[in-house]
């Protein structure tokens, strides 16, 4: 009877290193690599889910809305938390990108949490990207929009016309440049961890102030 509960054990322990997704979804997952933005009706079933599925293929955490959200998420909450968290942001601007409020507001949280971005102009120009002013949205959004995207257009990036292009060839050029950059990122991430621990007197302290006697 021991002996069978020592096998029982043992291929309990065996089956789990066989099959590490059964630890792995006991582990908190880390926040995403790569946020995807990008407008839902132009780009989403071809360069966006292209995108997010060749990533995943390469073992990083892409975040894109219909394939990380569920019932009951709340919008803004689960977005704004995803971009915080990413350590790039892929911007997939497209013809009719601009009229999206969402698809702008994401563009300025990632600019103004400093992440890098890799443009994508999938069938449009950047001299063709213009907020558009409805009166519907307050003033200080609008500015935040143009700001963040002037800095877009402005950013070297990848341009594909869909009707002369190759899917296959600008997806792999997409992922070469993510994974370079999320490279370089990471890169500079563990050399401020090491110059943490070299130099611990260089991280800011917070002193106390003794107001009595």
């Amino acid at each position: 009877m021991q002996r069978s509960v020592a096998k029982n054990i043992l291929q309990h322990h065996v089956l789990s290193y066989q099959n590490p997704t059964r630890l792995i979804n006991k582990i908190p997952q880390p926040p995403c690599d790569v946020f995807i933005n990008h407008r839902g009706v132009d780009t989403k079933k071809t360069i966006a889910s292209l995108l997010y599925d060749h990533l995943v293929r390469l073992r990083r955490r892409p975040f894109l809305d219909n394939k990380n959200m569920k019932p009951g998420d709340k919008l803004f909450e689960k977005i704004d938390t995803a971009i915080k968290g990413c350590k790039i942001g892929v911007a997939v601007f497209s013809p009719t990108y601009c009229q999206s409020y969402f698809c702008l507001h994401e563009l300025a949280l990632i600019m103004e949490t400093k992440k890098k971005v890799i443009p994508i102009f999938c069938d449009v120009k950047p001299s063709q990207l213009r907020v558009v002013n409805d009166g519907r949205v307050p003033p200080e959004q609008i500015e935040r929009f143009n700001m963040a995207l002037e800095e877009a257009k402005f950013t070297v990036g990848l341009a594909f016309d869909s009707t002369k292009g190759n899917w296959s060839e600008v997806l792999t050029d997409a992922a070469e440049i993510v994974m370079e950059s999320l490279a370089e990122v990471e890169n500079e991430e563990r050399m401020m961890h090491m110059r943490k621990l070299k130099f611990p007197s260089d991280v800011p302290k917070i002193c106390s102030t003794n107001t009595g006697n």
